[in-house]
């Protein structure tokens, strides 16, 4: 079986699970978002390099998009579209690209979770910054201002009427997508359930001292945690509804008895979660990436 994993080389993630795969007698390579290119009615057209082109599967560790701003839209519009083609011709990608584009994009998975049932905070999304105070007070006086794209807590911002009104934003910032939620008074703690195919696994994250974000990658402090089971189902539920086999799905349980799902990542990290847990969560992954090329469609199917 040949596996092409595409993010950075020198990734934990990247480097733990080509070593997996390759302990499971498979060819693991490496591809950076930046070696992809396309070719059309050419002498050899298709999508390159060769890693993806001979690839069984093709797995996600990076979401696409590293530019300056002004750059993103077409890089990550064009290398969407290079996995919704390669999808196409059969072979499968994990996560499956439209589960990649929807989890990237807060306001249309919040969108989804919700129309499918599931809690999720109060959220208002705007394009004129003179709206964040009124808002503000729609949303009880306090709240949270995020990057609609974006991920491991960075661009955070907690907003309070209580420090004064929300001076409107000049200059560069007018026409802005303004991602403003309900700030959920909590214990100091939020759960990450990751879903690998039909299994889970949990830790609670805890915020460090001062600090109301809890990510990992800010100082939260991992440690193992057996959700109850509504809490397992509600996990299983918004990655279906996204459509992702592999998602760490993000949970709160607010101080007034709500248990919300904050966010749904399509590519989540799990090095903290192995450490907190002493689980062979790679070995899992590896497993259900080997499964996924065996299901590919008119292709090759790995041994067992």
């Amino acid at each position: 079986m040949r596996v092409c994993l595409v993010g950075e080389p020198a990734g934990w993630h990247m480097g733990r699970l080509a070593a997996a795969i390759a302990a499971r007698g498979h060819d693991a390579a490496m591809v950076r978002w930046s070696e992809f290119s396309a070719e059309v009615a050419t002498d050899a057209p298709g999508i390159g390099p060769a890693a993806v082109a001979e690839a069984d599967v093709v797995v996600v560790r990076g979401m696409p998009g590293t530019s300056p701003p002004q750059d993103r839209l077409e890089e990550v519009v064009f290398r969407m579209d290079l996995l919704a083609r390669i999808a196409a011709a059969g072979t499968p990608v994990v996560n499956a690209p439209r589960a990649l584009e929807i989890a990237i994009d807060k306001y249309l998975s919040l969108d989804l979770l919700s129309t499918a049932g599931l809690p999720v905070p109060r959220t208002v999304v705007l394009q004129d910054s003179r709206e964040i105070g009124p808002t503000l007070e729609r949303l009880g006086g306090e709240g949270v201002l995020k990057p609609l794209f974006g991920s491991r807590g960075r661009g955070l911002e907690r907003l309070s009427l209580a420090a004064g009104p929300a001076p409107p934003l000049a200059g560069p910032d007018r026409g802005r997508v303004f991602y403003l939620q309900e700030f959920v008074p909590n214990a100091g703690f939020d759960v990450r359930i990751l879903v690998v195919g039909d299994r889970l696994f949990a830790i609670r994250r805890i915020a460090r001292a001062g600090d109301w974000r809890t990510n990992v990658s800010l100082g939260g402090r991992p440690e193992p945690f057996d959700p109850p089971v509504a809490w397992s189902d509600m996990a299983r539920r918004a990655a279906a509804a996204l459509g992702a086999e592999v998602a760490g799905v993000d949970l709160l349980p607010a101080t007034d008895g709500r248990v919300l799902v904050l966010e749904v990542n399509a590519v989540p990290g799990w090095r903290g979660l192995e450490a907190a847990t002493g689980a062979d969560v790679t070995g899992v992954v590896a497993r259900h990436v080997e499964m996924a090329a065996k299901r590919r469609v008119g292709g090759r199917t790995a041994a067992p």
